[in-house]
């Protein structure tokens, strides 16, 4: 893969911000968890023992940079990782740490 990095700047900086998101300890625990399937803010602070005003607070974080993305169903609303690419990169990731 070859990219022009003085003609891709924006793009350099959408990737930095990315990677700066998933190396916040809590936000990396928000992703594993919605990695394993759609779920709810109340369910997110439950399994990772926040409470759901600061889970909420960097959901917004993660939706904003487009990796994770939400349904509302009722009151209810439920998060999901924004597509397969996000994924792939936390499965790689986790498969790289447990060589």
């Amino acid at each position: 893969m070859e990219i022009e990095v003085n003609k891709n700047i924006e793009k350099i900086n959408e990737m930095g911000d990315f990677f700066k998101a998933l190396s916040d300890s809590t936000r990396l625990k928000i992703i594993l968890v919605i990695s394993e399937g759609e779920i709810c803010v109340n369910d997110i602070s439950a399994k990772i023992g926040m409470t759901k005003s600061a889970v909420s607070h960097q959901l917004s974080y993660l939706k904003n940079l487009r990796l994770v993305k939400s349904r509302k169903d009722g009151k209810e609303v439920y998060y999901s990782l924004d597509d397969d690419h996000v994924n792939l990169l936390i499965k790689s990731a986790w498969e790289h740490v447990n060589e």
